[in-house]
């Protein structure tokens, strides 16, 4: 078995949208390895938006104090307005400002990362999406620093134009394997497309190790999205299931199936998101840990 491919470097990470304290305190650091925090933006001039310094402070003393490491997510779906990561990312001025402004933040609280999420770029942007990336890692590696990328499930017109020269300068790329043609009905967040989303991913360059599968903790209908946590509010049953009242998500069952398939085409499973688990027996996040600790015995 090779080094990157030992059970032991599983990679288990948690996305965290939140304003509150007490939610960073419910956290189930122990099965986790990475937290990353969720969002800063970029401005059209390169600055950022403000977070929140007592959660993001909290958040990283607590996983410090657990052994696991913090990111900062930039950008998100942001009602799919890329205007400010294009603007800034054009300009080599508002560029190095915007990467010299996220290494201040990094500093500031004693981040372990850089989650880019710019969601998404096109073809008139990869150019400068790639140089935005570079730079980003020269700065970040030499003071050891993670820089990581999440994408879309595969290559549609959101995923084409992330460029292959990409995946030699992040350290994992999470791949959202979810909200996928839920409009129609469909479940969002199906097995098969958490495999072809690998499959597409390591074919197109990305090593092995570095291909991290996003799962959800929430559910989908045509009309509706709830946590899991609400779905299980709801329907007490819901934890052995994949469907409840219309709505399509991931019970215990499949987490346990998505994580297996994340170590054998993986290198690790990533989800959306910390506040949306339970953090009882009926827990996803206790799902995937109970399997991982599976591999690493």
């Amino acid at each position: 078995m090779t080094a990157q491919n030992r059970p032991a470097d599983f990679q288990v990470i948690g996305y965290l949208y939140t304003q509150s304290l007490e939610e960073v305190d419910r956290i189930q650091y122990a099965k986790l390895t990475q937290v990353n925090y969720s969002f800063v933006q970029p401005t059209v001039a390169g600055g950022l938006t403000e977070v929140d310094g007592a959660v993001v402070s909290r958040l990283v003393k607590r996983a410090h104090e657990n052994g696991v490491k913090v990111g900062m997510a930039v950008g998100g779906w942001n009602d799919g307005d890329t205007s400010g990561f294009e603007a800034m990312a054009a300009s080599p001025e508002y560029r190095a400002k915007f990467i010299g402004n996220l290494m201040a933040l990094v500093e500031r609280y004693d981040l372990d990362g850089i989650d880019m999420d710019w969601e998404y770029p096109n073809e008139a942007s990869s150019a400068d999406f790639l140089a935005l990336m570079r730079g980003l890692s020269e700065k970040l590696r030499p003071v050891g620093k993670l820089l990581t990328l999440a994408v879309i499930a595969e290559g549609d017109e959101h995923g084409r134009f992330i460029p292959k020269e990409v995946f030699g300068i992040i350290d994992a790329l999470n791949i959202m394997s979810y909200d996928w043609k839920y409009q129609s009905g469909a479940h969002h967040s199906p097995y098969e497309v958490a495999e072809s989303s690998l499959d597409y991913w390591v074919s197109r360059g990305c090593p092995k190790e570095k291909a991290v599968l996003g799962v959800p903790f929430y559910g989908r209908s045509p009309t509706a999205a709830l946590t899991y946590r609400q779905i299980l509010a709801k329907d007490a049953e819901a934890p052995g299931k994949d469907e409840s009242d219309g709505v399509l998500y991931n019970g215990l069952a499949a987490m346990r199936r998505k994580t297996e398939l994340a170590r054998r085409k993986g290198g690790g499973i990533m989800f959306w998101e910390l506040t949306q688990d339970t953090s009882d027996a009926a827990s996803l996040l206790g799902a995937i840990d109970e399997t991982v600790r599976g591999f690493r015995a």
